[in-house]
């Protein structure tokens, strides 16, 4: 009985230990293992795939479609379904490297086994049929129809619109909580950066049936749990499409940049960086040989010469000379200085004039540009004070422009405290303070400050903030939001004083640069050329604003070492500003302007 017992007893030991070991297996499985399992599983049977949304689209401001989407073929792999024997295959299939694609498919394994990492991005239909035929030995492959842009104008804008580029590790790293993933488009300069967050609109989701090789092979549920993606804003700009093509072609074969608003409501009407580069590079699958060689150019295509080229504005920086002088009681109207060829700086030296013009008031110094009588005028006022005088028209602050903010610099407009940090404490001498009367020595102007200075001047004192988007449009609801922009600020100048500096710029188009004048209408201006330390030419510049009485438009162009600017940037300018305000160019005035671009700088008179 005992004896019975007693294996009864066992038995029920044996039994309860094999039980209790298959709950415990069970429950590692249901508990530990699940998640692994679980993925392996589902991912044998459904997967969930993004599906990105169109990203909004841009137009001018007429109306005019400058960036739109296309369809694009963009290849993945599940790595747990691919074998690495077939990367030589794949490689030669999609044209590429081995390593490269051992690259992507080494990166796809970090990320995950069981969820579909990109392996190419925009190949060609050709690359994907070629793929698509060798499907059956190539696990875990498969592929997405994707977007990507495409440029329907004739002008470029590059500098302006900014491309789009698959997402950086780093990047991923800094937007992981906007919930980008591996792949994803994203902008990377100009407008497509800097208003990302807008025109990127909300991923979708799509349900998929795969197979043992990963592949799609239906619609899960028939669709039913799919989610469709909500396209981004569309863009209304406020460029003008034919006037920027215009700037792009008057461009041709120099360096420089130009810059065009409304100098009542600061809408940028046309921004051209030369030499710049073609977007349709990042539209297609970027060559690095490509992208080195624009990263590495001795032109700098990437390089926004309105935004970040910060130089010395030379003459046409004589216009807030004068009206510093005039404002603070320290000239008037019948003020005259005497012009012998120069100006003496002591202990023998002598700043050099481009003539004798000999008695000028400030309207004369002005037309003529006399370099004598602009010294004089540093000579007479304290550097902290044309600091903070200039400082009310935006010089020396970086300007606001609805691009990403390390695509804009400030400049230098220096006041005593700089010079006491370059030179040491009393160390400089007056001769620094007059070279700045001229727009040289320690003053660097962007040409977007030029051109927000000079708009301020013609429509007096009106500052407006400079911006190349005008609305945003929900294409989904119809809804159009503005941007908010800092509104325009009046700067308390006076206006007599204000009237006396512009009669001058008049008479700078009408007597000196008569070529200049745009026929029926009158503008305001001031040429210039500026010393620079890349070369031994000097740069030429243009400011200008028409019509002079009501203005609709003011530019700034800078063409890089171009010499004298009523030779080369006025006419750019000047026929920029004619196309904008009668929507062509008179065909004798282009003929001869066109001549006078072509002469060589140093026969023009006028700097």
């Amino acid at each position: 009985m005992d004896e019975g017992r007693s294996r009864v007893r066992i038995f029920s030991a044996i039994v309860v230990i094999i039980i209790g070991t298959l709950t415990l297996r069970v429950g590692k499985m249901q508990l530990v293992d699940r998640q692994s399992h679980t993925g392996q599983s589902e991912n044998n049977s459904m997967r969930e795939r993004r599906v990105q949304a169109p990203r909004g689209r841009f137009f001018d401001r007429n109306g005019v479609l400058l960036v739109e989407n296309v369809p694009a073929y963009t290849l993945y792999v599940t790595p747990n379904y691919f074998d690495d024997a077939s990367i030589p295959l794949l490689a030669e299939l999609l044209s590429v490297s081995d390593s490269t694609v051992a690259h992507q498919i080494q990166l796809a394994r970090k990320h995950s086994l069981y969820k579909r990492s990109i392996v190419q991005s925009n190949i060609t239909l050709a690359e994907l049929g070629r793929v698509l035929e060798q499907r059956h030995v190539l696990g875990g492959i498969d592929y997405d129809i994707t977007q990507k842009r495409t440029y329907t104008t004739p002008a470029n804008m590059t500098h302006a619109l900014g491309y789009v580029r698959e997402i950086t590790s780093s990047r991923l790293a800094e937007r992981a909580d906007d919930l980008y993933k591996r792949g994803d488009p994203i902008g990377q300069s100009g407008l497509e950066l800097e208003y990302e967050r807008y025109v990127r609109g909300q991923v979708g989701a799509d349900y998929k049936m795969v197979n043992i090789k990963g592949q799609v092979v239906d619609d899960y549920l028939r669709g039913s749990m799919n989610k469709a993606p909500i396209n981004g804003l569309d863009l209304t700009l406020t460029i003008d499409a034919d006037l920027q093509a215009f700037a792009e072609s008057l461009f041709v074969n120099k360096r420089g940049g130009v810059v065009a608003i409304d100098p009542n409501t600061g809408e940028v009407l046309a921004m051209h960086s030369a030499p710049d580069y073609d977007l349709d590079l990042f539209a297609a699958r970027l060559d690095p040989t490509k992208w080195s060689e624009l990263v590495n150019s001795p032109e700098e295509p990437l390089f926004n010469r309105v935004t970040q080229s910060v130089l010395a504005p030379g003459s046409t920086f004589k216009p807030m000379i004068a009206l510093l002088a005039l404002s603070e009681g320290t000239i008037d109207e019948n003020y005259t200085y005497y012009c012998n060829g120069g100006h003496p700086i002591g202990r023998g030296s002598f700043f050099k004039c481009l003539a004798k013009h000999g008695s000028l008031n400030v309207v004369e110094a002005l037309k003529e540009s006399c370099n004598s009588f602009f010294f004089e005028m540093m000579r007479l006022h304290d550097v902290n004070t044309l600091h903070d005088f200039a400082a009310r028209f935006g010089i020396g602050e970086a300007p606001y422009l609805d691009i990403a903010k390390s695509e804009i610099r400030s400049g230098l407009l220096p006041d005593s405290a700089f010079f006491n940090k370059a030179y040491g404490e009393r160390k400089w001498t007056q001769g620094y303070i007059m070279n700045l009367g001229v727009g040289q020595g320690a003053l660097e102007v962007s040409p977007l400050q030029l051109v927000r200075y000079v708009a301020a001047f013609a429509s007096d004192g009106l500052m407006v903030t400079p911006h190349l988007v005008r609305n945003m449009v929900d294409i989904q609801t119809g809804k159009i939001t503005t941007p908010e922009i800092e509104p325009p600020r009046r700067v308390k100048v006076n206006q007599t004083y204000l009237d006396l500096v512009k009669k001058g710029m008049r008479r700078v188009i009408t007597d000196e640069s008569p070529w200049l004048e745009i026929p029926g209408i009158t503008s305001i201006g001031k040429t210039g050329s500026a010393q620079t330390p890349r070369s031994g030419t000097s740069d030429a510049l243009f400011i200008m604003a028409a019509p002079a009485e009501n203005p609709k438009i003011a530019i700034a162009v800078i063409v890089e070492n171009a010499g004298f600017g009523s030779g080369s940037a006025g006419p750019i300018g000047s026929f920029m500003a004619e196309r904008y305000l009668t929507g062509r160019i008179n065909p004798i005035r282009d003929i001869y302007m066109k001549s006078m671009m072509s002469k060589n700088s140093a026969t023009i008179t006028n700097n």
